[in-house]
Parts: structure tokens; sequence; C-alpha cells
């Protein structure tokens, strides 16, 4: 029989099983090496974000520090008593827990910035989430991710910049703030702590700053208004922009409602009622005049030894009150008549500034038209010439000529435009003469007469003047040129006026004080009474008459040509102060001199100054100092006289024309 054939029998390939095994090391090899590559791909990439976050992290002090740590610094003031009057700069209050609060202030704040705050861990990706859709959606940046403590962490170590650091930074910070403090302790630091705009640190100053009042008698509206600051808090700034301020509060009233922690009719309420200002941001009040001073000249004197400063000042609040009083009743009175704006200065004896006030409102125009503008003060200039005249031996009661003057072409007029003849010195300058003050100038010299001025304070005055200075052709400060008439005040004693102190840090550690130093000779003690005699025929009899006191009183008036500033600077032995009326685009003011609301004003305010003051006269002066120059004036007081006798030509119609017409 024959067999069946065998199947055929699988032929194996050595080199084909060989290729395979190779195949399969070579992609284990790889996947390992891969592996092993992405593994140290991660490892370096750890690292350096390691580096990237902790290299430069701050440390996280004890949590009794974070309540003053890199506070900024700021400015206390105190009046002429040691009262403290504002702080500036940086407001910082007292601290506030949320016991002492009302409940729905905390609860406005977490309306406004993190209404997830006791349900995360400092850092909320819930939050981070919702905000990058609203700011996708939006193809902007809408809404932020930063919780409460982040805020924190972000105010406290780090700077502003916004870079992938600090946001890493800010983020690694919280987790460490929540892992030490309760959420509680978080809030209250966040509100003891966070930046409301206007220089306040935390909800107590700016509570004071914004409302001025007590945080624990804060209503909804304005604990809704106070949440919308921490976001911008100066772009919102209620001091600033008060409408875009509610409409932010409005919002988070609306957060509130939704959330559940108001109800309808206390949003209606806080709606129907917005929050309003206290007079100025800052509790500042008329003070910001002064304050701006004391505050530039405190850390000049300071020089940077120490971040908080406590500043002694010659201000004091009631006189203050008296003189916004005076300005803006002078600005009401005068508005028809063209006047926009009004300073008012008032200076001790000793030259401290107890009151000044360089225009209408502080909030809405800081510029100091009292120490910083400069404006032709008219007439009011003239006692320089008087004194320049009896410095040179010519006595109050010479008779100079009030007719025509002509000095190459020009010829100045009266304000009256008529002539009086002969006139006594005393007279012509209780009636404001213009020529009989030119005279003066002619026969002095115009540079003697500027001179003196500036001997007597005024730093504006030229080198080398022109006859019209007699009628106050050149710019001065109101704040010099009552300080020049406290010369007189002084029976020849000069003194810049001050408004500063004392200097200290805030452990009372003294950096500068104010040396207690005479003031400085310029004139003749008997001459300055002379004088001040003369200047109070103005008020008794003269040009001045609308500034009569209860008292004895010297001043002048002074209008500049075409009526565009109106003075009135005067002085009683108990204060100096002077008065500006006119408008900061230097227009024309109908027919206002400054015998009028300017002197009114003046009175206004001394009548509040002198309330309870004695009455007292101008006394005699010191004794007079020796002047090597008394022979040569008894020789030459004959020929000053003789040529007075002889007036200058007529003035012509064209030169009138040109004349000054100051008062």
């Amino acid at each position: 029989m024959d067999r069946p054939p065998e199947s055929p029998q699988p032929t194996i390939r050595a080199d084909l099983a060989h290729k395979a095994d190779l195949r399969a090391r070579l992609f284990k090899a790889l996947a390992l090496t891969a592996l092993g590559s992405a593994a140290l791909l991660c490892g370096l990439l750890l690292f350096f974000l390691w580096r990237f976050t902790f290299v430069g992290l701050p440390p996280l002090p004890d949590a009794d520090r974070l309540w003053s740590l890199n506070r900024p610094p700021g400015i206390t003031f105190l009046d002429r008593n040691g009262a403290v009057i504002a702080v500036r700069g940086s407001r910082h209050g007292s601290a506030v827990r949320l016991a002492d609060l009302p409940p729905f202030a905390p609860r406005a704040f977490l309306a406004a910035e993190d209404r997830r705050f006791y349900g995360h861990m400092g850092v909320d990706p819930v939050g981070i989430a919702r905000a990058l859709r609203a700011d996708l959606k939006a193809h902007k940046v809408v809404q932020g991710g930063s919780t409460i403590t982040q805020q924190i962490a972000r105010g406290l170590f780090l700077t502003p910049n916004q870079n992938l650091k600090r946001k890493f930074q800010e983020a690694v910070l919280a987790l460490q703030l929540e892992g030490r403090l309760s959420k509680d302790a978080i809030l209250e630091l966040y509100l003891n702590r966070i930046y409301f705009g206007a220089g306040a640190y935390g909800i107590d100053a700016a509570s004071r700053t914004y409302f001025g009042k007590d945080p624990r008698r804060l209503t909804l509206a304005e604990a809704a208004l106070l949440a919308s600051l921490p976001k911008a808090p100066t772009r919102l700034s209620p001091a600033n922009n008060l409408e875009a301020a509610r409409r932010r509060a409005g919002i988070v009233l609306g957060l509130m409602r939704k959330e559940g922690w108001i109800d309808a009719p206390a949003e209606a309420l806080a709606r129907a009622h917005p929050a309003s200002l206290a007079p100025e941001p800052g509790g500042e009040g008329d003070l910001g005049y002064g304050l701006d001073l004391a505050a530039f000249e405190a850390k000049a004197r300071a020089a940077g030894r120490a971040p908080d400063l406590v500043v002694r000042t010659t201000l004091d609040p009631a006189l203050q009150r008296a003189a916004a009083d005076a300005v803006r009743w002078a600005v009401a009175e005068g508005r028809p008549r063209g006047v926009t704006q009004a300073a008012l200065i008032a200076l001790a004896p000793d030259g401290g500034i107890a009151a000044v006030q360089g225009g209408l409102d502080h909030r809405d125009s800081p510029f100091d038209r009292a120490t910083q503008a400069l404006r032709q003060p008219g007439s009011a200039f003239k006692p320089f010439v008087y004194a320049a005249a009896l410095e040179d031996g010519i006595k109050p009661t010479d008779v100079r000529a009030d007719s025509p003057v002509d000095i190459k072409g020009w010829r100045p007029q009266n304000f009256e435009r008529g002539y009086l003849g002969n006139v006594t010195l005393t007279d012509a300058l209780a009636k404001s003469i213009n020529t009989i003050a030119v005279r003066l100038t002619q026969e002095v010299g115009p540079d003697k007469v500027a001179a003196l001025a500036r001997r007597f304070g005024i730093s504006t005055a030229p080198v080398h003047a022109t006859p019209a200075v007699a009628l106050g052709a050149y710019e001065v400060r109101l704040a010099e040129l009552t300080g020049a008439y406290q010369v007189l005040q002084r029976g020849g004693g000069q003194t810049p006026p001050f408004l500063v102190t004392q200097v200290s840090d805030a452990r009372g550690q003294v950096l500068w004080k104010r040396p207690d130093t005479p003031p400085y000779p310029v004139f003749d003690g008997p001459r300055a009474l002379e004088l001040t005699r003369m200047m109070q025929g103005v008020i008794e009899h003269g040009t001045g008459r609308r500034a009569r006191l209860d008292r004895p009183a010297a001043g002048k008036t002074g209008t500049t040509q075409d009526s565009r500033d109106a003075w009135f600077v005067g002085y009683t032995p108990d204060w100096a102060a002077g008065v500006w009326l006119g408008d900061d685009r230097n227009g024309k003011l109908d027919g206002l001199t400054g015998g009028d609301l300017p002197a009114m004003a003046w009175a206004r305010f001394m009548t509040v100054a002198h309330a309870g003051l004695p009455v007292r006269d101008f006394g005699p002066a010191g004794p007079a100092r020796a002047d090597p120059r008394a022979g040569f004036y008894t020789s030459l007081a004959d020929e000053l006289e003789a040529a007075a006798s002889s007036p200058l030509p007529p003035a012509g119609e064209e030169g009138a024309r040109r004349a000054a017409m100051g008062r």
C-alpha cells in the first residue's frame, strides 16, 4: 500500500527572527530614551519654574507685622497750638475689626472683589475660569481673577508690574497666607491695608477721608461706594469722579442683592440715597492751600531722614475758616463785575501765617494765588514810595503839587482824572494821588524805591526801575506784599512770612526747628510809625474807608490799570492781612477798586480775627537807629521842597490815554 504524502514542514528563517528581535529592542530603547528625556525635560521645567517663582520671593513675616509692613509714609499736620488738623500723603487710621463694622460693609467688599472668598484656599480656579471666559468674550480684559488674599499678597510684598512671575509669586504667597491666617483675619487685614485713593489706606482712613465719619457708622450706600474703589482707586476716586464711583457702587449693590446679602428694600433705599462726600476728601476743608505749603517745606527740611513726618504749623483753623468765608463772599459779590477768584493771607505779628486762602476752592483749583500768583499791585505799592521819601528826609506834612506830570511822554493821571493843587503827603497817600507818588519817585529815584521794596521783602521788585514803579507797574505776590507791610507794623523789622515751625518724625525726634530770631531791622522805627499814621488816614478818610474797624488800623488800596486787579492790604497792632480780587484769565473788572470789595472782605476777616481782643493803638516805635545820612537829609529837605514847588510840564491828551489809572 502506498503511504500518503507527508505535509510540508514550515521553514524557519533565522534572519527574520533576528530582525524582529532587533526592532523590539530598538523600540524599547527609544521608548526608554523618550521617557527619560521627557522626565529630564519635566525636571528641568520644574526646576526653572521653581527658580522663576521662588527666587526673590519675599518671606512671609509674623502675622502681627503684616499690619504695618511696607506702609507708605504720611504727614501729620499740627496747628499753632499743637492740635492735629490733618493727615496727608498716606492716611492709615485705626485698625477696625469685622465685628465693629455693620454686617453689610465686609459683604460689600466680598461682592465687589471675591464672592467665593470663604470657599477657596487663596487661589480660586473657578474665579479664574470665569474671568478668562469674560475676557475672551469681550476680546479684552474686563474681569480679574485675583482673590482678596492674592490682592493682599500683591499689595504687601510685590510690585504692581503685570508679568507672569509676579502672578506665580502672588499665588504662592496667597496660599501661604491662607495656611497661616483664618479667613476672618485675612479679610480684616484686607480691609485695613487696601488702598482707597486720595492717600487713604484702610477702611477707617477711607471712611473719614470721603465721608468724614467713623466706619462703624457707614451706610449701605457708603459701604458700596468704598467697596468699588480698590479695583481702580485713582480712576474711580469720588474726589475725581463722584458719578463714576456711584455707578460702580450701584453694581456692587446689585451683586449683594444677587448673593442674598441684602434684600430688595435695602437696595432700593441705598440707590435712592447715594453716598455724598464730606466737604473735601481728606478732611482738609479750607486748609488745603496751607497744607500744600507746609508739606513742601517739611519734605525739604526733613531731607529724606524719616518716612513719616509730624509738622507743626502756624495755622489757626478758626481764622482759616474766616479767610475762606471772606474770599467766597467777595467772589460771590464781585462775580457780576468780572471777579472769578480771590485770595487772602493773614500774618501774626511774628510773621507766622495764620490763614492762607489761595482761591475760591482748593479742590477745584489748588493753584495758590496768595503765594504763587504774580499780579501788578497798582497803588498798593505806594507805601514803599512814601517810605523811601521819608527815609530821604521828606516829612508827612510836606506839600507837593497835584498837577499834570510828563516824563518823556509818560503822563500818568489820577483815578478821578482831576487835580487838587497843593496837597500834603499825608492827604496824598490817603487819597491815592498818582501824580504826587510819581513826583516823589522822581525825587528819590526809582531805583531807590525798588531797592527799599526788596529790603522790605518783595523779591520781584526790579533792580533797575522806571518811574512807573510808583504806580505798582511790577508784579508781586500777595504774601510778600503783605509781609512787606508788616515791616511797618513791627516798627521797621523784617521777617519773611513763614508757616512751619518744627518738623519731627513719627517717634517725636525733632528733625528741624525754626530758629527763634528777632526781625531784621530794615527801616527806621519812628519813620515806620509816621508812615503807619499816614496809612491810618487811608482807612479813616481816604480810599479805604470801607475797611474801617472798631480799632486803629492802617492800610492801602490798590487797583491796576484797566481795573484788572483789586487789592487791599492792611494791619493792626495784632494782625496783618492782604486781599486780592481778580480773574485768572486777566479779564477786566467792571469798575471795581481796591477800596470796594477787597476793603470790605479785609474788614470782614479782621473783625473775626480781633473778636475778643482788647483795642490797642499803634504804640511808639522803639528808639531810632543811628542814621549816618541824617545830616544829609537836613540839608537836602529844603532843596527837595524848593524843587517840588515847580511843577513838571503839563500833560497832553495823547499821553493821558496811556497813563496808569491805578488807585
